[in-house]
């Protein structure tokens, strides 16, 4: 079943922050013991797992923002994937 089928809505975990460094110009996800550099488009993605927004809410808001950009098969594919990552829950 995918994500959006089940009505997921995706949240970081209490352990996982999401930041900007300044620094860098960048988003971080800080885990404990790890760090992840992410693209803007990651960090855009995880910014909007709120734990209220379903996946295809994700997807929509996106779309709007993109329009013509593939989210609706990349969203649910990242989302997918960075959850067997722990990443989100």
């Amino acid at each position: 079943m995918s994500a959006e089928a089940g009505g997921w809505r995706p949240s970081l975990p209490r352990s996982v922050v999401l930041r900007r460094d300044r620094v860098r110009d960048a988003e971080l996800l800080l885990m404990p013991e790890r760090a992840v550099l992410l693209n803007e488009e990651a960090g855009r993605i995880l910014r909007l797992c709120d734990a209220h927004r379903t996946v295809g809410e994700i997807v929509a808001e996106l779309a709007e923002a993109f329009p013509g950009a593939p989210v609706a098969d990349h969203v649910p594919e990242f989302l997918a994937r960075v959850r067997g990552e722990g990443w989100v829950r």
